[in-house]
């Protein structure tokens, strides 16, 4: 791979990276530690802990849609990327100060938000300061620089408990971080461009690119496949991880990712979009049906989980890029939107779903359904685009 191509990438992305990895840094010394100060702390149930991620979720698509729609509407793109970031840094916090669940709610609420009004804006920042032929490299380094703070946050948070901090203290520690991010966006994040006339042209569905209507029908469909972290924790720890293991596994698996994103994209740039999410797809529908097989153990149990991690890394820049490359310019902005919501509307039914199978009949009918329905999605992409280059 050349890597001089992500060296010469424009500012923007850079700066927008970087602010994915101080936000996931933050927002990752939060996560894994959230439902035990829930169920522990707060004295919630399971039950609750479901109900505030599911409602966070959910807020999260909607506002997404939104923040695309704003953009396209003539707000500026770093408006909407500094306010969603604001948004995020702010509230998290203050969850250290949390005494019932009902406020852990509402902060969560508040975070996701914002991560639902910078999403589309950020992506179409992105896509807008590079060459087509460069969106690939540039998603990938984007996305990269994610998964390190993602990597990064989970062993800050156990540094700071191994050191005596309590965990709402783990919880205000986020703040610098997040505190770092918001000076340097404000300071470091080129001025937009122009806002885009008023009134729109009408978007025509019909007109869509078919590669774009494939790739929204199989996020859609992928979405009810998406296999939450903590259940492949869970079964890493009944195939023979050891207990101190599973935050080292979480924090490899990011690492993977962050490994494995900037060759993606610039594969994605030379060769297509399409073949490589092929290939990505193909690597998640294998590792799903080898997690359910119950004569895995040890490394082999940890090369999987960590397969199925890179495979979700392998496709996100090409998706980006791809989304990108198909959508009128004017309607860039909702149709990223369109994309997360998309991408995002069965992940909780179907983490029930996955859960509930596991629990009546077992995890392996549970991954195989699950490798069945991502092989749905592949195959529904490849559908909508027959006769269209392949790329």
């Amino acid at each position: 791979m050349n890597w001089r191509l992500a060296l010469r990438l424009p500012k923007t992305v850079y700066v927008l990276g970087f602010a994915a990895l101080l936000n996931d840094s933050a927002s990752e010394m939060v996560a894994p530690l959230l439902p035990a100060f829930i169920t522990g702390a707060l004295g919630g149930s399971a039950l609750i802990v479901g109900v505030i991620e599911g409602c966070a979720e959910a807020a999260a698509g909607v506002l997404r849609l939104l923040g695309g729609a704003l953009l396209d509407r003539g707000v500026p793109a770093g408006r909407l990327v500094r306010g969603g970031y604001a948004l995020s840094n702010v509230g998290r916090p203050l969850l250290a100060a949390s005494l019932v669940w009902p406020l852990v709610l509402c902060l969560r609420l508040i975070d996701r938000l914002g991560k639902g009004l910078r999403s589309a804006p950020r992506d179409a920042l992105i896509a807008a300061s590079v060459a087509p032929a460069e969106r690939g490299v540039a998603f990938g380094v984007q996305r990269s620089l994610d998964h390190t703070g993602a990597m990064l946050g989970p062993l800050l948070a156990a540094g700071l408990l191994a050191l005596g901090a309590s965990v709402p203290a783990v919880f205000a520690f986020s703040a610098v971080p997040g505190a770092v991010l918001l000076v340097m966006l404000w300071r470091a994040l080129p001025a937009a461009a122009s806002a885009p006339p008023l009134p729109l042209p009408a978007l025509r569905w019909g007109a869509l690119d078919r590669r774009l209507w494939g790739l929204l029908g199989a996020a859609t469909v992928l979405s009810f496949a998406a296999v939450p972290e903590a259940f492949l924790m869970v079964w890493a720890r009944l195939h023979g991880v050891a207990l101190i293991g599973l935050p080292l596994l979480w924090a490899a698996t990011s690492a993977v990712k962050m490994a494995v994103a900037i060759p993606a994209g610039v594969l994605a740039d030379r060769v297509g979009r399409l073949p490589v999410l092929a290939v990505a797809w193909l690597a998640r529908v294998a590792a799903l049906w080898t997690l359910s097989s119950p004569s895995v153990t040890g490394w082999s149990a940890l090369g999987i989980v960590l397969l199925y991690g890179g495979s979700l890394a392998v496709a996100e820049p090409a998706e980006r890029a791809l989304v990108a490359d198909a959508a009128p310019e004017a309607h860039r902005g909702s149709l990223y939107g369109a994309y997360y919501l998309l991408s995002g509307l069965g992940v909780l039914p179907g983490a029930i779903a996955f859960g509930a199978i596991w629990a009546s009949m077992g995890p392996t009918l549970a991954f195989q359904l699950a490798a069945g329905v991502s092989a749905l999605g592949a195959l529904s992409l490849w559908m909508a685009r027959a006769g269209q280059p392949i790329r």
